[in-house]
């Protein structure tokens, strides 16, 4: 590095600095502690080492930097200020207000640069995780001998809680043993946690737990420019496994009185102490000050990553001359939409009956499959059980990514982040498996994937007690509504096969994320169920059996309880009752629909409601009123055999026609 370049990385650091602890301390909010500590990787990395264009932040090729450690949100937030993405000083000002582009946390907003969402600890490394293997994986695809189109790398900075979260052991993992020496992990290493030292909670040897999952390790200063300079500069040009960089900072330095300690992580410096160091820092006393040396250096820097583009783009468009039948695929990849031909082909599908829902999922996954190149997916040691597997496709291997399946382990939490980062590489559709219940330990991975809109598909298999033998600790009770109650997670736990298709019609359809939730065990055809999607699952309920004249009754169902709600409805129909049944897969299209149709199927004067699912009850109220009647499992299961249980349970038509009636 030569001397000029490390001056400006330096004037640039002490920006960072600056920037940060006037926003905080503005907002009187935030944390100031990693933002001093990590400005000279800040610096580092968007003044020197990135390859992206800020003018055109959604550059396919482009490096990606993912801030696990969300809550130093300001480190990012100024580095993307200067570097020319479309955050102004405003925006800097405006930290953590209402609707600003500056929230506490980063929040996905690729124009902004900012490429994942942040904040709960250790997430960021798994999808960074699952971006490095997205682009080993097209890399293999698409790069040839005569042309590199995929060379990016992804970085990663993670903190001390970052790293004790059970997400980021389960990550690395998988990362070290896919080989992914296209990811870059950066620790900040600086012995301190929000409650106190690092000491009291955590001795371990990160060196050697890397080394133990397969990264090369490396230990260095993290305030030192030329120190961190060495090792990624080395790793840019011949980088043979993942990387961890042990990069040893000061929290909170600069700061006279605050340095080195926990007090620092997370609150405001105060007016004196940003006033103080400042003139530790040698800094200007003045608000949000940039020096015009600096902003200078970030324009031209700004003229030569848009020629960086400029030659990537003149490759890509040899490129895709002289390897057509690459750039159509390429094409298919970037711009997957659903087609008409591609929904009559899912619908047309011949699928036998009885079958269970995992299986007649497997049928399509394998059909998609065929016809959409950019599909991927896996499970959780699973794919037997939950049947995710393509048959036609490989596993994907070390360092061999041209098959279309992941196994990602017993590792649900580190599957569901994984995931996520597939997701954001925007050219691969995925989706995950494994069983309903332990949908749990990858919930927070779900919630962040809704709250991030990403575009992926969850397959949760063995959906409720009647799995059977397994007993209690398999068997999902509350999971159902656990998931359903996830702002912009659409859940569907289709009645039968024709539904498990149309569910995976209404997972393409939407932009976020969907999770089909299917049985174990073997459903029949339902004659109602076959209608068209939009008259159907795309409407989330709909009617599957009509009253003659006027309900008395009026019985909601999902899933393997649609077609016992049917049975019931004939058993009361003897006794010259009215019945309406509809099929509610989807609660979350449903309420998405006009005011005017929900009217017309749960509206109104439609007599008795009664739900029928075998899961908790929480929620059905909504549609059946505080008299309705819920049938449900409100407790934990058994360990017995599907018809035991049913019985057991209460899932008879002998069961409930009686409970109904006396009500």
């Amino acid at each position: 590095m030569d001397g000029d370049l490390k001056n400006i990385l330096i004037k640039t650091a002490n920006t960072i600095r600056h920037l940060s602890i006037d926003a905080v301390q503005k907002a009187n909010s935030g944390h100031p502690g990693l933002p001093l500590g990590c400005a000279e990787i800040g610096a580092y990395l968007y003044g020197f080492a990135l390859n992206h264009n800020p003018k055109n932040p959604r550059w396919i090729n482009r490096d990606r930097f993912i801030l696990s450690a969300g809550h130093g949100s300001m480190l990012l937030y100024s580095s993307l200020y200067l570097a020319g993405f479309d955050i102004s000083l405003d925006d800097i000002k405006n930290f953590r207000s209402l609707h600003s582009k500056t929230p506490g946390h980063p929040e996905i907003n690729v124009k902004l640069g900012i490429e994942t969402t942040t904040g709960p600890l250790g997430q960021g490394i798994g999808n960074a995780v699952g971006l490095a293997l997205a682009y080993k994986i097209l890399a293999q695809k698409f790069n040839t001998k005569e042309y590199e189109i995929f060379t990016n790398k992804i970085y990663c900075l993670a903190g001390d809680g970052c790293f004790m979260e059970g997400a980021s052991a389960e990550a690395s993992s998988i990362a070290g043993h896919l080989n992914l020496n296209n990811l870059i992990l950066i620790y900040d290493s600086n012995n301190v946690c929000l409650d106190g030292p690092l000491s009291e909670t955590c001795t371990e040897d990160m060196k050697k737990r890397y080394l133990g999952y397969g990264f090369e390790v490396h230990d260095i200063d993290g305030n030192d420019l030329v120190a961190i300079d060495a090792v990624i500069s080395r790793l840019k040009d011949s980088q043979q496994r993942p990387a961890l960089i042990v990069a040893h900072t000061l929290i909170g330095k600069g700061s006279p009185n605050k340095v080195g300690s926990h007090k620092v992580h997370g609150s405001p410096l105060g007016v004196e102490e940003v006033k103080l160091t400042k003139e530790a820092l040698g800094l200007p006393n003045e608000d949000f000050y940039v020096p015009r040396q600096v902003i200078d250096y970030f324009e031209k820097k700004q003229l030569a990553q848009k020629d960086l583009e400029t030659s990537w783009n003149e490759i890509f468009r040899v490129w895709s001359k002289s390897f057509p039948d690459l750039y159509k695929t390429f094409e298919q990849m970037q711009e997957f939409s659903l087609t008409n031909e591609l929904e009559n082909k899912i619908a047309s599908l011949e699928i036998s009956s009885p079958i269970s829902g995992r299986a007649a999922s497997n049928k399509i996954i394998n059909l998609l499959a065929s016809i959409i190149p950019n599909l991927y997916g896996g499970s959780a040691d699973l794919s037997s059980s939950d049947m995710t597997m393509m048959k036609d496709y490989d596993v994907i291997s070390p360092n061999n990514f041209k098959g279309r399946n992941i196994k990602f382990g017993v590792r649900e939490f580190a599957m569901g982040t994984i995931t996520s980062g597939l997701a954001l590489s925007t050219m691969i559709l995925p989706f995950a498996g494994t069983f309903l219940v332990f949908s749990d330990y990858m919930k927070n991975a779900i919630r962040l994937a809704a709250l991030s809109k990403l575009k992926l598909i969850y397959q949760f298999t063995h959906d409720s007690i009647f799995l059977g033998e397994d007993g209690p600790t398999h068997q999902p009770v509350e999971q159902l509504v656990s998931l359903r109650s996830i702002p912009h997670l659409n859940v569907i736990r289709p009645a039968d096969a024709w539904e498990v298709k149309m569910a995976w019609i209404a997972a393409f359809k939407y932009d976020g994320p969907t999770a089909i939730v299917l049985s174990r065990q073997s459903l029949s055809d339902i004659e109602g169920t076959h209608v068209a999607y939009a008259d159907g699952v795309g409407r989330g309920a709909y009617i599957i059996k009509k009253e003659k004249n006027s309900p008395d009754f009026t019985i909601f169902a999902t899933g393997s309880e649609v077609k016992l709600a049917l049975e019931v409805a004939e058993r009361i129909e003897r006794l010259d009752k009215d019945v309406r049944v509809i099929s509610m897969p989807c609660w979350e299209i449903f309420e998405n629909q006009p005011v005017e149709y929900q009217n017309s199927i749960v509206g109104g004067d439609i007599g008795k409601r009664v739900s029928i699912e075998a899961a908790s009850e929480m929620g059905w109220h909504k549609y059946i009123g505080r008299e309705g009647i819920a049938i449900s499992v409100d407790d934990f299961g058994l360990s017995a055999t599907l018809h035991d249980l049913a019985y057991e349970f209460g899932f008879t038509p002998d069961s409930i026609v009686p409970r109904i009636i006396s009500n």
